[in-house]
């Protein structure tokens, strides 16, 4: 079973940064597909990012392309979400996810989920 938890949330102003860590805990198989989605108050929840097991393929939401950048270590099981040139836009509750799969995915049908950590970006 895996178990994930986001962190580095936080407030920030408009054109600031933030790095957000999605620790994993239990077995990840090789073919597991990270990713980070994100939700607004009454919106659907979004896709952000996704990343394969060796961190050789990325796929990123137009909203975020060039400002986003996820990235994983395997050995410490974390995958991040470097976030620059924040946006008011960007405010939302950002979740982890993992999915048994070799294919980036940027459905919300993902296997394990995390609890979310807000981010707010003032203007």
């Amino acid at each position: 079973q895996v178990q994930l938890a986001e962190s580095g949330g936080g407030l920030v102003q408009a054109g600031g940064s933030l790095r957000l860590s999605c620790a994993a805990s239990g077995r990840i198989l090789s073919s597991y597909v990270m990713a980070w989605f994100r939700q607004a108050p009454g919106k659907e929840r979004e896709f952000v990012a996704a990343i394969n097991l060796s961190g050789g393929r990325t796929d990123y939401a137009d909203s975020v392309k060039g400002r986003f950048t996820i990235s994983r270590d395997n050995a410490k099981n974390t995958v991040y979400l470097q976030m620059n040139d924040l946006k008011p836009e960007d405010t939302d509750v950002y979740y982890c996810a993992a999915k048994l799969t070799w294919q980036l995915s940027r459905s919300n049908e993902y296997d394990y989920w995390g609890q979310g950590t807000q981010v707010t970006v003032s203007s």
